[in-house]
């Protein structure tokens, strides 16, 4: 992901959780946050997906910041098991596909 692109993701985390205001502290946390999410995101669905577009994806990154945020991330992993499974299994599928694709040819 692009510094820019980041930054707008970062933008719109804030945005989607509420932060109004200012404040490099809260930037610099927020950032550690959502750079964790991407990690713990990409890796339950064993690709790196794109957090620009409106999916599955951005919507449990932003659900995994706001989680975070509160202290319960043990939570969001139990609330979200289905959701992350469903990631999972999608990417799965397209891996299978595109190994079809390259043998059929």
């Amino acid at each position: 992901m692009t510094e820019e692109a980041f930054n707008q993701l970062l933008l719109d985390t804030k945005n989607e959780l509420d932060i109004t205001w200012q404040d490099d502290d809260t930037d610099k946390k927020l950032t550690g946050i959502i750079k964790r999410g991407l990690a713990y995101i990409d890796n339950v669905a064993g690709a790196v997906q794109d957090y620009t577009i409106e999916a599955e994806a951005r919507g449990l990154l932003f659900d995994y910041c706001r989680y975070v945020r509160a202290g319960a991330l043990s939570e969001f992993m139990e609330n979200y098991l289905p959701e992350l499974l469903t990631l999972q299994q999608a990417e799965e599928v397209k891996a299978y596909v595109a190994s079809q694709e390259t043998t059929d040819v």
